[in-house]
């Protein structure tokens, strides 16, 4: 198989499972247990604390682990303290919206910020707004479906001078581009595991020194009391094994998945009506979302499928629906090309020749495909 789909998940390091394997088969013991086993579990939860916090240049006792990214979105925007509403980009990923969805049926209010063509915020909406209004703005680093980065700097120095709180949902970006989190000035950060070939179910929240935050889950002093429930501690130690790796290899991981994606949309650019989105957009070195109008994205992912490669068509939690992304409509983007789109997510594993194979593939069905239409 070729597996294109990185943004969705990623394989484990081989390295990552060996870190696993002993705290499954021999390190058993309940991290707050004050036995043997009990010590070797807690050590090792607080050194993968501190790789996950050099991985982002952040201080170990900011980090607060989750079972995913999804988990850490919630806890920010649930627990963030007051009654005060909280604003959002029209680009997030699900576990946010739908979040702020939630709390917009409570009663509190909920401020949504366009972005432009280019999938880049627009600060206008926020103008005027006090902490009386807006409490948190959620705006995530990288977009997990066009790859669009962000600069955030602006609107936390707007946010600064009106007293309201920041939340950068970073799953996406962290360890694929330089992340720090105290320059980035922002209070509350989300990572996970399984994108950066970690195990699945375990993610974090960065929170900054005196940011308010109240916990989702009771009935235990876990995580500073803001994460209760006996820790996943395989899990957290392939975390923190996959953050040191990706630290280490960053720049070289960056330059070879950026030269991949360059030759890929080389050729992407030369199939006739081929529209890359937010092609000009500085983005992830890794990700590619485009679309033709008329031809149907989730027939072509099977088409694709049956050649032995995967891809998807954006977010995998919004995956199997037949509604066009909410990502490229907020971008301005038609609903019959935003239909369309398909989107290649490179990783680590892949190589030149696999890039080639998909681009051949790709041709070669869409010769056979009669576009549809929408009208």
């Amino acid at each position: 198989m070729i597996y294109l789909d990185n943004n969705a998940t990623t394989q484990v390091d081989q390295r990552v499972l060996q870190s696993m394997l002993p705290f499954l088969e021999k390190f058993y013991g309940n991290p707050s247990g004050l036995y043997r086993s009990g010590r070797i579990a807690r050590s090792a939860i607080e050194t993968a604390r501190e790789q996950v916090a050099e991985l982002v240049a952040a201080d170990p006792g900011q980090i607060v682990f989750t079972c995913s990214g999804t988990e850490a979105n919630n806890l920010v925007l649930k627990g963030f303290s007051g009654t005060a509403g909280i604003a959002v980009a029209t680009t997030e990923h699900p576990s946010v919206l739908e979040t702020a969805n939630i709390i917009k049926q409570q009663g509190r209010r909920v401020e949504y910020i366009n972005v432009d063509a280019s999938g880049e915020i627009n600060l206008d909406p926020l103008t005027g707004l006090s902490t009386q209004d807006i409490g948190l703005v959620s705006v995530m680093l990288a977009n997990n479906e066009t790859g669009v980065l962000q600069n955030i700097q602006p609107l936390v120095g707007f946010c600064r001078r009106q007293g309201i709180r920041v939340h950068t949902d970073a799953v996406q970006a962290a360890g694929k581009i330089k992340i720090n989190f105290n320059n980035l000035a922002v209070d509350y950060m989300s990572l996970s595991s399984h994108k950066i070939y970690g195990p699945k179910g375990c993610g974090a929240l960065v929170v900054a020194q005196n940011s308010p935050l109240s916990p989702l889950l009771t009935g235990g002093s876990q995580e500073q009391g803001m994460r209760a429930g006996t820790e996943n501690v395989a899990a957290i130690v392939g975390f923190g094994q996959a953050a040191e790796i990706a630290r280490q290899t960053l720049d070289a991981r960056t330059q070879k998945l950026l030269e991949l994606r360059k030759f890929l949309e080389t050729g992407l650019l030369k199939i006739p009506e081929l529209v890359i989105f937010a092609l000009d957009s500085e983005r992830l070195p890794n990700t590619v979302q485009f679309g033709i109008a008329g031809i149907e994205g989730e027939m072509l992912l099977m088409q694709l499928d049956q050649k032995g490669i995967a891809v998807s068509s954006g977010s995998a939690c919004k995956s199997g629906g037949k509604t066009a992304s909410h990502v490229l409509l907020a971008m301005g983007v038609s609903p019959a090309l935003a239909k369309s789109a398909v989107r290649v997510s490179l990783g680590q594993y892949n190589t030149l020749a696999e890039v080639e194979d998909f681009l051949a593939s790709l041709k070669e069905l869409l010769e056979m495909m009669k576009p549809i239409d929408y009208s």
